[in-house]
């Protein structure tokens, strides 16, 4: 009960009184007074029916009240809301707002009960008088009634229903103010209308109105203040001080003086509020509504996108988006300000908004899934050079745009699937310039594929016969396409699977096509990319992607929504080989070489797509992964070479040169102040692979040497080109696999036969003598025996 509030009439006085009405519009209906029954359209017998068959109790929904999406760091996101309102208590409510509002809209509240006899027995025989209904003499009882019938209306008829300037809906708020009476206090019923009214300028409740248009919780309220908010509720519009400043000053100073004749204010104070003018135009705050007033737009795009799967909020994406939009949630985030401002800022270093083609990157933190930052080149709205599309996220969320094929950073997988296979990293496969795979089989998952007609080449210089270690350095495309050949396409792909690859436009499974290790295997997103590169971070442990981290209502209440999830999908050793090997490509003479930083450990790998339309950099330490894109997203799509970039056009395109600065900027400036990490060595078994020993069949025809490859559980064939060597012509100068690496049990030898060239000639015989040599006669001395060395076979040689 307010302070000073008189006994209230009961119940039963307030049925009385309500009978007598009933009665009186009875009797005007009969004809005693005026035409009352064709003014107003409705009879007796009506008035009865709808007072019998309403409902004994008023039942109210929950305010619609903002809500607020947070950073991890609680600094504001967005709000969101259909009506910007924030409840407060009565307490929280300034004495004077209490005042003003009663004294001009039922200054005799705290005295009556549901209904006001007299208020409502004058605006009757007014309304008779002027032929229409001018004066509803409603109580604040009935005008929270009224309020609460508006906020329940959810068709235009149900809207009609609880606005039309008709007895029969006075006499239903009668009925639904009697049970509202019975249920609240005076004060509970007051309390709950100031938060309910309308204030004008989307503004609802006391509190949201207070702050709006003074900058002023409502407990601080002035005189002038709180008679200005209290006039406001009879026509927000009409009296909106914003909008006519004369007419809210007008109507306040009707309030002031109506206050000042129920003695509640001195003349004095009356004067001097008067005095004082409307309204400060810089303290007026709005409150931006919506993700398109947001700091963070796409990001807060993609946060709502999310809470509308969540069933808890409702059966529907509708139902959801009502939910959202009404509930007071307050919706905790993983996106981190200041990783957000490193990607942004390396966006502006290296891109401008009105460039041809667009740069995106995403950031994410190993082992959790947690989303970091997300920014792109062009900005959000819907003028020339601005975007609703999202290039980070997938096409199935409102705005995503849905990717781009990314090139060679699918290397990674197929890196990943040889080294679970047993493959060692010193594996060595000859590697053309130029590789014929015209009609070549790849198997797959279900089968197999080929290509009719595919001759691809390698984009960067490369050794003849690389290590996967090499071929990683220098993303040799034929190594790795004969590599996956080897291995089979289903491996690659379902690691990419566990790893959350699919194609973001489709979200259907990756194409095993034969290609599949240069990236046409679907189109793909940052974020997608950015958190499959963690996995290889977190040392295997792969975790979707988490953007919400807590949602709870405006009292505190958890909300139900799905945490974090996450999963082994690769063994610590095999991830610890991938970061490896990718740890290669960041060293001087790798393609990344020259995005190297800092202290920490850092591995990643580029990535280009046929004609230079799209160029990636991903890469990662063991606290956060990236991925970046330049790329053009305006169809026809056409190759980056003479498209703009920062400005200017660009003469080449490349995964390191054009979205590895990007990627670098970033990620230094987003890793600034933490701990230097390292990556966990791989093991020598790891390293060696799983293995077993080739023979040596240097020198060996090809038939023999295939022969004993294939009984030791190996697949041999022979290179189109003899090669320089010492072994004789025809036979076997090497392998590659080189014997004293081995290969994986079931892989496919090549056996390069030698042309002779280094062959050693054989060593001529001695020339023969030119003519008989007659040996010299020796004359033996005098008794020498004349027979020679005794010999068993002429034991009676006879002497001389």
């Amino acid at each position: 009960m307010h302070r000073g509030e008189p006994a209230r009439p009961n119940v039963v006085q307030s049925v009385i009184l309500f009978l007598l009405v009933s009665g009186l519009c009875g009797a005007l209906v009969a004809g005693l007074a005026l035409p009352f029954a064709g003014l107003a359209g409705v009879t007796t017998e009506k008035a009865h029916d709808t007072v019998q068959y309403l409902p004994q109790d008023l039942k109210t929904e929950p305010l619609a009240q903002k809500s607020q999406i947070f950073a991890a760091d609680g600094s504001l996101i967005a709000t969101l809301y259909q009506e910007n309102r924030t409840p407060v208590t009565l307490k929280q409510i300034s004495p004077l707002m209490l005042k003003a509002i009663i004294a001009i809209e039922d200054d005799r509240f705290y005295e009556h009960g549901a209904l006001d006899a007299k208020g409502t027995l004058r605006a009757l025989l007014r309304n008779q008088s002027q032929g229409s209904v001018q004066q509803g003499g409603s109580s604040i009882t009935q005008q929270y009634v009224k309020l609460s019938l508006i906020a329940k209306a959810r068709t235009p008829e149900e809207i009609q229903a609880a606005t039309a300037e008709t007895y029969e809906r006075k006499v239903a708020e009668l009925r639904y103010a009697i049970a509202v009476e019975k249920q609240y206090s005076k004060d509970e019923i007051l309390n709950r209308y100031l938060n309910l009214a309308f204030f004008g300028d989307r503004s609802y409740g006391v509190e949201a109105a207070s702050m709006h248009y003074f900058g002023v919780h409502a407990s601080k309220l002035t005189l002038p203040q709180a008679a200005l908010l209290a006039g406001l509720v009879k026509n927000p519009t009409g009296y909106n001080p914003t909008n006519n400043p004369k007419r809210a000053k007008d109507r306040r100073d009707v309030v002031l003086r109506r206050m000042q004749e129920l003695n509640i204010i001195s003349a004095k104070q009356a004067r001097d509020a008067i005095r004082t003018p409307v309204l400060d135009p810089a303290k007026v705050r709005n409150v931006p509504n919506g993700c398109a007033n947001s700091k963070y737009p796409f990001y807060c795009d993609y946060i709502v996108a999310k809470l509308k799967e969540n069933r808890a909020f409702g059966k529907s994406k509708e139902d959801a988006e009502n939910y959202i939009e009404t509930a007071g949630l307050i919706v905790r985030t993983s996106l981190d300000p200041k990783v957000q401002k490193a990607a942004e800022a390396s966006i502006k270093k290296h891109s401008k908004a009105t460039d041809s083609a667009v740069a995106a990157i995403t950031i994410v933190e190993p082992g959790t899934g947690l989303v970091k930052a997300m920014a792109q080149s062009r900005p959000y709205g819907s003028k020339k050079g601005q975007t609703s599309y999202n290039y980070n996220v997938e096409k199935s969320y409102p705005g995503g745009y849905g990717g781009f094929q990314n090139g060679s950073t699918m290397k990674a997988f197929t890196i990943a699937a040889a080294i679970q296979k047993g493959v060692p990293m010193t594996y060595r496969i000859n590697s053309p310039q130029v590789l014929p795979l015209s009609g070549k089989k790849f198997s797959t998952c279900t089968g197999t594929t080929d290509d009719p007609d595919y001759t691809p080449k390698n984009s960067t210089k490369t050794i003849a016969d690389p290590s996967m270690l090499d071929a990683a350095k220098a993303s040799t495309n034929t190594y790795f396409l004969q590599l996956s050949q080897q291995i089979g396409l289903c491996p690659i792909a379902t690691i990419a699977s566990k790893l959350g690859m699919y194609d973001a436009q489709t979200m259907d499974p990756l194409e095993q096509v034969v290609s599949f290790t240069l990236g046409s295997a679907g189109l793909i997103t940052p974020l997608m990319l950015s958190n499959a590169y963690a996995t290889f971070a977190a040392r295997g442990m792969y975790c979707k992607p988490q953007v919400i981290t807590a949602v709870t209502t405006s009292k505190g209440k958890t909300v139900p929504t799905p945490g974090p999830s996450c999963r082994r999908a690769l063994s610590p050793t095999v991830a610890d080989g991938v970061n490896y090997v990718l740890q290669k490509v960041m060293e001087p003479d790798g393609t990344g070489g020259k995005l190297k930083f800092g202290k920490s450990d850092l591995a990643g790998k580029t990535g280009t797509i046929d004609s230079n339309k799209a160029v990636w950099f991903a890469g990662y330490s063991s606290k956060l992964a990236a991925a970046s894109v330049v790329a053009d997203a305006s169809p026809p799509y056409d190759d980056l070479i003479g498209q703009t970039l920062n400005g200017k056009k660009m003469r080449d395109a490349s995964g390191s040169g054009t979205a590895g600065p990007i990627w670098e900027s970033a990620m230094q400036a987003a890793l600034l102040g933490l701990p230097t990490s390292r990556f966990v060595a791989p093991d020598d078994k790891t390293i060696r692979g799983n293995v077993k020993d080739l023979p040596n069949l240097k020198g060996l025809p090809p038939a023999e040497a295939i022969a004993k490859l294939a009984q030791l559980g190996f697949k041999a064939q022979v290179a189109p080109a003899p090669v320089d060597s010492d072994a004789v012509a025809g036979t076997v100068a090497y392998t590659s696999p080189r014997q004293e690496d081995g290969a994986p049990e079931g892989a496919i030898v090549t056996l390069f036969l030698s042309n002779g060239s280094k062959a050693i000639p054989p060593t001529p015989p001695p020339t023969p003598p030119t003519g008989p040599i007659t040996p010299p006669t020796i004359k033996p001395p005098p008794g020498f025996p004349t027979c020679g060395p005794w010999d068993p076979k002429y034991p009676n040689c006879r002497r001389r």
